[in-house]
């Protein structure tokens, strides 16, 4: 806790007014110039070492980029050798109000990449709020804000410790439900949990235990919940990225995409195959700058 208490005490006379502030949707994406699978750390990693291809990962990456450079704005953090799983900046942190509640990851693979992120929202202004290194947590992959931006769905279970969800949640002195992920391919809350800006949720039930599910149903009405099935969830079909009233999503094989479009939302569903090798598609490429409210609110 002592590494928490340095950054606040040197941050608390500056002038929030400073901070990083977006008028328009703006997203972090990190290009797969280092792209691989050199180790396994999640189901999906097993079997595809070194499967991916570069080149068709660029130009999936590129397509996502486009897509989401029509509806927002995009700043870069360049990979490092050596950091395969740096693409997937989603897992990097959370961000809301200029203040960035950085990752302290569970493994070892994952950790070196810390420093490079911490150098660039330094540079970039944001107020650091540290994780302990012994408190496991795994930015926006488990830690995910409703629409309004004024309550933190948190989970734990697999990658994220219960212990970080009230030590992130005080970074904004906000509300903060913890739910607990069971199915190990389900490792992430992105995987199988998405907020979306029309105040409905995308999920798949099966990944949480039944206290969790009495915690969603409580918060969200039948009419406002989306339910995935096991074989949409399995293409990652809750990890998307929502901007306004457009949504961004994997290739699905199903009729997710019309289900949503039913709901007043507009869908671009993108070929991202060779990132689901790894353990992630849409969301986990773009990492949310902007607050909760300009990203909602937006409209395309």
């Amino acid at each position: 806790m002592s590494t928490i208490g340095t950054t606040v005490s040197k941050s608390s006379a500056r002038n929030f007014a400073s901070l990083p502030h977006f008028d328009r949707p703006t997203y972090l994406m990190c290009p797969p110039e280092w792209y691989d699978i050199n180790y396994v750390i999640n189901p999906w990693m097993a079997g595809n070492l070194h499967r991916p291809s570069r080149d068709l990962a660029f130009t999936q990456w590129k397509e996502l980029h486009s897509q989401l450079q029509r509806v927002a704005d995009i700043r870069l953090i360049h990979g490092q050798q050596g950091l395969p799983d740096m693409v997937f900046v989603g897992h990097a942190a959370v961000v809301q109000h200029g203040i960035v509640a950085l990752s302290s990851f569970a493994h070892p693979q994952r950790q070196t990449e810390e420093r490079h992120l911490r150098r660039w929202f330094e540079t970039a202004g944001f107020l650091l709020w540290e994780t302990p290194r012994e408190t496991a947590f795994e930015g926006e992959g488990d830690a995910l804000f409703n629409a309004a931006g004024d309550h933190l769905w948190a989970a734990h279970g697999v990658r994220t410790c219960l212990q970080s969800h009230r030590h992130i949640a005080d970074a904004w002195h906000t509300e903060v439900s913890s739910l607990h992920l069971i199915d190990p391919r389900f490792y992430h809350l992105d995987t199988c949990f998405a907020p979306l800006a029309g105040g409905h949720l995308l999920y798949f039930p099966g990944a949480f235990d039944k206290p969790s599910l009495a915690r969603i149903e409580a918060a969200y009405t039948p009419k406002m919940r989306i339910a995935v099935t096991e074989a949409e969830a399995t293409h990652f079909a809750c990890n998307v990225i929502n901007v306004g009233q457009e949504i961004i999503l994997g290739q699905t094989g199903s009729d997710l995409g019309g289900r949503l479009e039913a709901l007043g939302y507009n869908v671009a569903e993108v070929n991202l195959s060779e990132f689901i090798r790894g353990g992630g598609s849409a969301k986990a490429l773009a990492l949310r700058l902007s607050d909760t409210r300009v990203t909602h609110q937006a409209r395309g």
